[in-house]
């Protein structure tokens, strides 16, 4: 059995990944609510109504903007781990030794066809970069005998992976940009309700600026959840590019360096 081929279909399901995100972050919140009870780090975290420290929710708890927030932050670390574990399978098609790697060999065209079978069904549209490499360099010199236009079907392969791979984080991009925006609006939310509750003839500053710290908090969370997004997709988004990088650099060291067209 071709352990590529099983090693695609063992890629986790987005809407599996994404389902269960969903679950954990509805998890994680219910047990912040259990562990801070009525503190004053459960107002902030999760905007929760405190009796004893005379606070009130400003959406009805569970339904605040706090936690809608950590249900985003969870989807998007489940966004991250699918591309986690992208980079990692396409890292490990490396060690698959498709191709010569001693110093000696030389590739002429009869040669190609036991490893062009080789990684035939081991790729598809999204994921298998290397063996897709592989298998467009193979058919290309197959037709033309030419290593020039091999090199310039590699490149152009290489440049059209490297697009794909950069679309597959615009759902993370936005994510990132969204956890803020809702933050601002909880914060927009909340400076309006304090401004609201004012007194005219008698205002109460404490009660006031009270509010308008609360108001803030769901910046602050939103900036911290931003934060670590922002950190994990580079680190996330620099493997998968290597692998791209990694599988070019193999392609033209052991396969278009070796390749021959004189006559068999």
């Amino acid at each position: 059995m071709n352990t590529n081929a099983v090693s695609v279909r063992a890629l986790p399901k987005r809407s599996a990944v994404l389902g269960l995100s969903f679950v954990l972050g509805c998890i994680f919140v219910e047990l912040m609510t259990l562990l801070l009870g009525e503190s004053r780090v459960a107002i902030v975290l999760l905007d929760r109504s405190s009796e004893s420290l005379g606070y009130t929710s400003t959406f009805p708890y569970p339904f605040t903007i706090q936690n809608l927030m950590h249900l985003i932050f969870f989807f998007g670390l489940g966004e991250l781990f699918i591309r986690w574990r992208v980079a990692t399978r396409e890292k490990g098609i490396l060690d698959q030794q498709y191709l010569p790697e001693d110093n000696e060999t030389v590739l002429q065209a009869v040669d190609l066809g036991p490893i062009w079978r080789r990684v035939a069904g081991t790729f598809d549209a999204e994921h298998g970069f290397l063996p897709y490499l592989i298998d467009s360099c193979i058919l290309q010199f197959q037709a033309s005998h030419s290593t020039d236009q091999t090199v310039s079907v590699l490149n152009s392969n290489l440049e059209l992976i490297a697009h794909r791979v950069d679309l597959r984080y615009s759902m993370l991009r936005y994510i990132v940009w969204v956890i803020p925006t809702v933050g601002f609006i909880g914060t927009v939310v909340g400076i309006a309700t304090a401004l609201t509750g004012i007194d005219p003839e008698q205002p109460d500053l404490q009660m006031l600026t009270g509010k308008l710290g609360v108001a803030f908090n769901t910046t602050l969370v939103a900036l911290m959840f931003s934060a670590i997004l922002v950190f994990l997709l580079h680190v996330v988004q620099s493997q998968e590019e290597q692998s791209v990088n990694l599988a070019g650099s193999y392609c033209l060291r052991n396969l278009i360096n070796r390749l021959y067209s004189g006559n068999v």
